[in-house]
């Protein structure tokens, strides 16, 4: 009785599983079934199929500005992002300090604003102190509210940090910068791994901080709004295919780069 109740637990949940992967995925299947129609605009079941709007896509000088603007933008926010967020989760979750508390507080902040309430304060503020807007400012823009979601994902990562570790290699004659090198960086790898692939998603996807920020700049959300409010051209879901199955790429790399860090520390521990 008791395994007949497992079963058929273990089958609901693979149900439920398969219903959700289907719910979450099909209208991402969409968007790459209207990119493979010869017609303007998608129509199912398809009645031609090709690879027309793909070359013109691919081909189009514009589409690769977008492309370059957005890849740099979200290099750019992962860079200091990391840099910003690993000290940030030091001082998080790390050490105990004078003020503590209310930097837990202040630092995930931004995180509950509305991005686009966030984006208007932002441009008044480029406005007020006479700043052009570009990809520059996007990066700041950006890093206001992905920094803060990074700090909290390697944050996680410090909690389960051993601070005796740290203490050994101190009593053995370490400096702190050997300590920082070989063993706290590396300990907290998946942590700042996780984090640098939020921040590069976060940053390649975001529409409203970038809508208020870029100026002349153009990424790809602002690009894919744009044409959806007017001028559609099958070029959108092409660009959308892209995206999404980059996404999908850099999110399976990661996982498999971080089964390789995982294996490798259990081997230099070993």
């Amino acid at each position: 009785m008791k395994n007949r109740a497992v079963r058929i637990r273990h089958t609901l949940i693979v149900v439920w599983t398969i219903a959700m992967v289907i719910f979450v995925y099909l209208p991402s299947l969409s968007i790459t079934l209207a990119s493979l129609t010869s017609s303007r605009y998608f129509i199912f079941p398809i009645n031609k199929w090709g690879l027309d709007w793909w070359r013109k896509t691919l081909d189009s000088i514009q589409i690769h500005q977008i492309l370059e603007t957005s890849v740099v933008i979200a290099l750019v926010v992962t860079a200091i992002s990391i840099v910003l967020a690993f000290f940030g989760a030091l001082a998080f979750a790390r050490y105990d300090w004078k003020g503590r508390s209310w930097f837990q507080k202040l630092i995930l902040l931004p995180i509950f604003f509305p991005q686009s309430v966030l984006g208007l304060a932002l441009l008044l503020w480029f406005n007020a102190i006479g700043l052009q807007l570009s990809w520059q400012t996007a990066v700041f823009a950006h890093l206001v509210w992905i920094v803060p979601v990074v700090t909290l994902v390697i944050s996680i990562q410090v909690y389960s940090f051993d601070p005796a570790i740290e203490e050994a290699a101190y009593d053995l004659g370490a400096s702190r910068l050997q300590v920082l090198r070989e063993i706290t960086i590396p300990v907290l790898m998946p942590g700042i791994f996780s984090g640098g692939l939020f921040a590069f998603l976060l940053s390649w996807g975001n529409f409203p901080l970038s809508l208020f920020t870029t100026g002349a700049d153009t990424t790809v959300p602002e690009y894919l709004y744009a044409k959806m409010v007017a001028g559609y051209t099958p070029g959108v879901p092409v660009l959308g295919t892209i995206s999404t199955v980059g996404a999908i790429v850099i999110l399976i790399g990661g996982y498999l780069v971080m089964l390789a860090l995982n294996r490798r520390r259990r081997a230099g521990a070993g």
